[in-house]
């Protein structure tokens, strides 16, 4: 039995999707097997799936379900201890496989373990090593934009929370913490589900040797924000905060939330996306309430001191890459 089943959800992927597969038939490990999750594509990526990738399991979906949902289903066909997620405009190092599942094997512990993701246009720059998040309610690609030679990012490290555009997991904590939430559909995403765990006392980790180089939004577009994109990151972080911090915790932390909020309304206002921000944050109070919430439990609370104090301090690490990226 293979130890790995890689996920590729695909929404109108052609541009890409010959490069993310022909670099999956090229990896040095055969141990794993590919399942692509065709959300409704009308651009003929799918019948290029079937007609050229023969050993690639494909199933198309009726309509688009997101990110969230389409990676779903693919991790209920899963039947290997351990399932990577790849978003479709993105070229794997041969080794990224072997290297991926090296590293989550090391303890039980471990939820995820995220890829070092290099720009596709200019490979000369990080596009992420890993998730953070913020006490201001910022979610952050670790080391987006930094050089690739800067050797912080060259060692293993714990992580908030793996990136899904090339990361793996481990199935066994999926069955018990659950899945991504659908009502998410794209963006931040993964962030919570990596919070959830974090709740649970998992790890997240990011492992160098693990690489890929990304496009960045192949499918929903090409550019850093759309009205899209700041509607629905700024709706799925009002979910987020609610699912994942009990009251107490909100209390403490509404400060610190509200003025990220502010500042995010004028760094939008100031560059054409108000109208997009402020239907998003609209939208996530109205919604909140019919969310999952992660259950409080006292056993617990330890955890979410130590995530408390992670908060803080990345964003410490916010301010400091943005800054050098300045």
């Amino acid at each position: 039995m293979k130890k790995v089943t890689v996920v590729i959800p695909n929404w109108n992927g052609m541009e890409y999707i010959r490069v993310c597969l022909d670099s999956l038939r090229a990896q040095d490990t055969e141990d794993f097997e590919t399942i692509v999750i065709d959300n409704a594509s009308s651009d003929g990526s799918d019948r290029v799936i079937e007609e050229e990738y023969p050993e690639v399991r494909l199933y198309r979906m009726p309509e688009n379900l997101g990110f969230a949902g389409g990676v779903n289903e693919g991790i209920r066909l899963t039947e290997t201890p351990y399932v990577l997620l790849l978003n479709n405009d993105i070229e794997c190092d041969p080794s990224f496989v072997k290297n991926l599942l090296s590293a989550i094997e090391k303890s039980p512990k471990i939820f995820s373990v995220s890829a070092r993701m290099i720009s596709y246009r200019n490979r000369g720059l990080l596009d992420g090593c890993g998730d953070l998040y913020t006490v201001l309610g910022w979610g952050m690609q670790r080391g987006v934009g930094q050089k690739i030679s800067d050797p912080k990012y060259l060692k293993p490290a714990k992580v908030f929370s793996a990136c899904a555009g090339a990361a793996i997991y481990s199935m066994e904590i999926f069955r018990e913490i659950g899945l991504f939430d659908t009502d998410h559909f794209a963006y931040l995403e993964d962030v919570d589900v990596g919070y959830r765990a974090r709740i649970y006392g998992y790890q997240n980790l990011y492992e160098p040797s693990a690489v890929v180089w990304h496009w960045g939004s192949g499918s929903s577009g090409a550019v850093k924000y759309s009205d899209f994109k700041v509607r629905l990151s700024a709706r799925n972080n009002i979910f987020l905060c609610y699912k994942n911090m009990p009251l107490f915790y909100r209390i403490l932390n509404a400060f610190p939330l509200y003025l990220g909020r502010v500042l995010k309304r004028s760094f939008f206002k100031k560059n054409g996306f108000l109208k997009a921000y402020n239907e998003g944050i609209r939208e996530g109070f109205d919604r909140q309430k019919d969310m999952k919430k992660v259950p409080w439990q006292g056993k617990h609370f330890l955890n979410y001191l130590r995530i408390e104090l992670e908060l803080i301090g990345n964003t410490f690490i916010y301010a400091s890459e943005y800054l050098k990226r300045r």
